[in-house]
């Protein structure tokens, strides 16, 4: 990492077919992924982004981090199809379904908030990665899906981070309906905390938001984080057992059939 006229930025962590970029100036930690995949997120590409997540929440001249997704289209697409029907057996299905965890317990941990910027729409474990936010700011026309019942299992290890922000019957609603809910519905069972109409008032906002946590009391921040995620430091266990019950689900051959139904649509 370099420094330079009180601005510090990485270049892309990159992975097979994606990147991690990181960028720190006036305050703002900014972590963007990306993906030609309607920016989906491969086992490779979670990593990264749960370590580059940590070190700026470690970074004291990051005082708030945004984080985004790169293009104009989905924000995300939720997990790798392609790594999901390649699993092979549950060690594996485990170790896949735990990605999203590292995700979500880095953006919790991290003694900042999170802001996250929504662009579009986003899918399964994406809704995980904006629950887990502090403050989420989405466009209109950033709708959301949980379709993991679709494919033969359930919402299971991002469950634990949807429930805590939307509350029961929220997260049952989006599990059981499994289409899309648009950004209305969103933010009023405070999934999102703002919508905009628009990219340029999306835009604004966030860096209205960013730049007013950035000059706010580092300790006053930290304090209020750890109250909000109070009890989360049980959530690892929780997901530990919850990827080993989706690791075996996925095996399964009703699983499987759904996948093939799924993959020819």
């Amino acid at each position: 990492m370099t420094k330079a006229s009180g601005r510090t930025a990485s270049g892309p962590g990159v992975v097979p077919d994606g990147t991690v970029t990181v960028s720190i100036a006036d305050g703002i930690g900014t972590v963007e992924f990306a993906h030609p995949k309607g920016n989906s997120l491969p086992a490779q590409l979670l990593d990264l982004l749960a370590r580059e997540i940590t070190a700026v929440g470690e970074n004291p001249d990051a005082r708030v981090i945004v984080l985004r997704s790169a293009g104009t289209g989905a924000f995300c697409a939720g997990a790798s199809f392609d790594e999901f029907t390649a699993l092979a057996d549950a060690a594996a299905g485990k170790e896949f379904f735990s990605g999203f965890s590292r995700v979500i317990l880095a953006m919790v941990r991290a003694p900042k908030f999170v802001l996250t910027r929504v662009h579009g729409k986003a899918a399964g474990g994406a809704i995980g990665v904006i629950a887990a936010s502090d403050y989420s700011i989405a466009i209109r026309d950033a709708s959301v899906k949980l379709s993991e019942l679709q494919v033969g299992i359930g919402p299971f290890v991002v469950g634990v981070a949807i429930e805590r922000k939307l509350g029961l019957a929220p997260f049952q609603a989006l599990g059981v309906h499994a289409d899309w809910h648009d950004a209305a519905w969103c933010e009023r069972h405070g999934l999102y905390s703002m919508v905009c109409d628009d990219v340029a008032a999306l835009d604004a906002e966030v860096a209205a938001h960013a730049e007013r946590l950035a000059a706010s009391n580092p300790e006053a921040m930290r304090e209020m984080k750890r109250i909000y995620w109070e009890g989360s430091e049980r959530w690892e266990a929780a997901m530990d057992a919850r990827a080993a019950m989706s690791g075996r689900m996925v095996l399964s051959d009703f699983t499987r059939k759904a996948l093939e139904k799924f993959r020819a649509r």
